[in-house]
């Protein structure tokens, strides 16, 4: 089928930026600080991604025991949110609701223009060169034109899109489980005990659940009686495909009545538990990996490395969860997690090139899908990991709107450009 149709360009800007989550919302935010016209395409009806429609219960830690990683406009953000939680707490549990207005206060402030309810449907590229996306939305097609693009979708669409380069899960194509994160009701915290996960295999052996999953990370207290659930596994997801991904969130409503039941029956202060929301976004780990300039490895978490256009540092550990519920895969998933963390002031580099889109000379990427291995892609994954790059590639991207090419910005203009937004660059001087 051939189908054609003239299409309004909508906007002629100097970023685009796809995607609302914390790296496109900082990336808008930090392009916009510099004067640019930036637009941005956000296909849900709110900011934040996982940390608000998808309910993820908590921040990870912004600081390494010494110094604030996530510096400059996530750190702003953390500031305006969870006002009982130090700055220095490693898991921030988030109010959601009190999250979107905080984005949407920073994001109609920045001067920013953006959309919600619209998606990037396609990439009109040629020659390494991006010329337009088309984005869908209730008012139809349009196009968005720009100098610069960014790709903070989390799974690369912007680049797969355009004929981009990327990788996808392990050596066999498949990515880490999912889950529907949740809310909860009716816990007495102060008489929970130990962990939650220990009679997971009782209840199994029971009929209460459905898998034998162990791995549980489990609920997070939010209040007096509220907690955050991250709560078991949505196997064999694959979110390039909605067919999989309807799958998984029907699957991910029903196994929270197995767990409620198992919160209630087996373990102490979770009596009178009641489930009172999931997510509308399943909690995807693990997607696209965009080839960039550089690939950040797991020799570079190992080596703390170091970086002569370092935009950013972080810390937290490899985390790739089990990928089904047998007994050797726990002890896989433990002996990494718990081996591959760092002490108190540990951190590793990120590069500017592992935000340059190999296979165009006008892309940036940041968030979960920047130019790392399977390995780091589980560390840099978390919310403060895409703050970093977020900030950043809306720097970068400010700068080479000038030139329409990515790779002609001076590294000595990026560092003053990420210090004025407060980022945290301790080796810049180095080179």
């Amino acid at each position: 089928m051939i189908y054609t149709k003239n299409i309004e360009i909508k906007y002629d800007v100097d970023v685009f930026v796809a995607g609302g989550g914390p790296a496109g919302v900082t990336a808008a935010i930090a392009a916009a600080r510099q004067g640019k016209s930036v637009f941005l395409a956000e296909a849900s009806g709110a900011f934040g991604g996982l940390g608000t429609l998808g309910m993820v219960p908590s921040f990870a830690t912004f600081y390494d025991g010494v110094s604030f990683l996530a510096s400059g406009i996530g750190l702003d953000i953390r500031k305006k949110v969870s006002h009982d939680f130090p700055l220095e707490t490693r898991w921030t549990p988030i109010d959601p609701e009190e999250l979107k207005r905080v984005y949407d206060e920073e994001m109609s402030a920045s001067g920013a223009d953006f959309s919600f309810f619209t998606t990037v449907c396609d990439v009109i590229a040629a020659n390494g060169h991006i010329d337009y996306v088309i984005c869908t939305a209730k008012s139809g097609l349009f196009a968005v034109k720009a100098s610069v693009y960014v790709d903070c979708t989390g799974d690369g669409d912007l680049c797969a899109l355009g004929g981009g380069e990327f990788e996808y899960g392990d050596v066999s194509g498949k990515v880490m489980p999912g889950s529907l994160c949740s809310l909860w009701s009716n816990v007495s915290w102060e008489d929970t005990d130990g962990p939650q996960n220990k009679f997971i295999e009782k209840a199994y052996n029971d009929g209460v659940l459905t898998y034998d999953d162990r791995h549980l990370t489990g609920m997070l207290k939010r209040s007096d009686s509220l907690g955050g659930g991250n709560i078991g596994h949505i196997f064999d997801i694959d979110p390039l495909d909605e067919r999989s991904l309807t799958r998984s969130m029907i699957w991910g409503r029903y196994s929270m009545t197995e767990y409620e039941k198992y919160y209630s029956r087996y373990l102490k202060g979770y009596e009178s538990v009641k489930l009172s929301a999931t997510a509308s976004l399943p909690g995807v780990r693990e997607s696209r990996r965009v080839r960039c300039d550089y690939t950040l490895c797991v020799d570079d978490f190992i080596r703390r490395a170091v970086f002569d256009d370092e935009i950013g540092r972080y810390c937290y550990p490899i985390d790739i969860h089990i990928m089904n519920t047998g007994k050797e895969e726990l002890e896989r998933f433990n002996k990494e997690y718990h081996s591959m963390r760092y002490e108190k002031g540990e951190s590793y580099g990120i590069p500017y090139r592992s935000l340059i889109a190999r296979s165009f000379s006008n892309l940036l990427v940041a968030g979960r899908c920047i130019g790392s291995d399977r390995q780091m892609q589980a560390s840099v994954r978390v919310i403060p990991g895409c703050y970093i790059t977020g900030q950043a590639a809306g720097a970068a991207a400010a700068l080479a709107s000038e030139s329409g090419d990515v790779r002609n910005v001076k590294y000595s203009d990026l560092v003053r450009e990420l210090r004025a937004l407060g980022a945290f660059l301790p080796n810049a001087d180095r080179v």
